[in-house]
This record gives structure tokens, sequence and C-alpha cells, in this order.
């Protein structure tokens, strides 16, 4: 996907969905130079949207924030929807299950940018879980497990800054950080405050629901 095409994403959604790192919290960032959907004018009349294109439009954003494909983000979507029990809140799971995503996992911790680059990293074997070699982006992390960087692949150019850049960096509180050993471990279950996705969840289960 070209820089341009991760920009119409964001300007269709009408939120940021952090897709290009650090360029994203620049003036450079597509939402402050075009803050309009693309292929309209900023002055062009807004048009209502049908219950369904709302519930569409939500979906299509969390599937973005993540970096997922359709068939990915269904089948997390429909597998709560079958299984979980009463009492379990479905907008929890759904996150748990996004948010404890290796990819996901490495962007958090400050090792990626962006969950793009944090699943190019991760194919491409530069990380360990518990000491062994682990390149799914979609594996599921579990309380306890220490994810670190490959010690060969620290003199990477593309970690060559990531010391000085973790020191400023604060990861979520599910979520322990090592600055000196340059290692994370997953200490808790993730929650919807800790995702913070600018999504009506709600809506998300209306879609796929019908």
């Amino acid at each position: 996907m070209n820089l341009n095409a991760k920009c119409k994403i964001c300007r269709r959604a009408g939120v940021k969905l952090f897709l290009k790192g650090e360029r994203c919290m620049s003036p450079k960032c597509a939402m402050i130079k075009k803050p309009y959907p693309p292929g309209q004018k900023a002055k062009a009349r807004r048009v209502s949207i049908s219950e369904y294109g709302k519930e569409l439009k939500e979906k299509q954003k969390l599937k973005n924030w993540y970096n997922l494909k359709e068939t990915q983000f269904r089948k997390y979507v429909k597998d709560i929807l079958n299984k979980k029990s009463r009492k379990e809140d479905a907008s929890v799971l759904l996150i748990q299950k996004l948010e404890k995503r290796l990819d996901n996992v490495i962007f958090r911790l400050g090792f990626a940018v962006s969950r793009i680059q944090a699943r190019q990293l991760l194919t491409h074997k530069h990380f360990l879980v518990n000491g062994k070699s682990n390149n799914l982006p979609g594996y599921q992390v579990k309380k306890g497990d220490q994810i670190n960087i490959r010690p060969s692949s620290l003199k990477k150019p593309v970690f060559q800054n990531l010391s000085n850049n973790i020191k400023k960096y604060q990861a979520p509180v599910w979520l322990d950080l090592d600055i000196k050993k340059i290692q994370g471990k997953v200490v808790e279950e993730p929650s919807l405050d800790d995702a913070g996705a600018p999504v009506e969840m709600s809506a998300i289960f209306e879609y796929y629901s019908k």
C-alpha cells in the first residue's frame, strides 16, 4: 500500500488511524492538510448516510486501525459472536484479541513506528517470544510472555536509534517495557481504554450480526 492510499483511508474514515507512524504526528499529515474525504472538496455539503453505512464505516475504521484484511477481521468478530457468554462484554473480548496480536504488541512497545512496520519486521524474523523466534503477526500473546528483539537484529539500521527513542516512550499499562534491556513483557489483559480506538464498538457487532 503506497503512502497516498494510506492517507486516503484516514481521510475517508474522518479520523487519524496512524498508518504512517511519525508522519501522522507531523504537520505533513493529510488529515491536517486535507481534513475532508478524498475526491470531495473541503466545503462540499455533507451527505447523510444510512445506519448500515455508519456501521460499515465503524467496521472499516477498526479494521484499518489494526491493519487487518477483511477475512482476518471478520473471523475475530464472528468467533466472539458465536462463543461469548451473556456475562462477557463482546467489545472487551474483541479489543483484547486485537491488542494481543504480536504485531500490535511490538507496535505498542515502541519497537516499530506503526503496525504496518511491526508486521514487516516480524516477517523478517527480528523478534523473539520467550526466547524463541516468532514471525507470526497474529500470534496471541499471554500474560507473562516476554518479547525481545533478536540480538543480531539490534545492529540493523531500522533499530539504530531505538534505544534513544524508547527512553521517552510510554507503553500502555498492560505491557511492561524495560528500556535498558529493550524488551517487553505482558503483565495483564488490555482494556478498551488501552486500545484508544476511535470507533463505536456496538456498530461493528451490528454490522456482522445481519
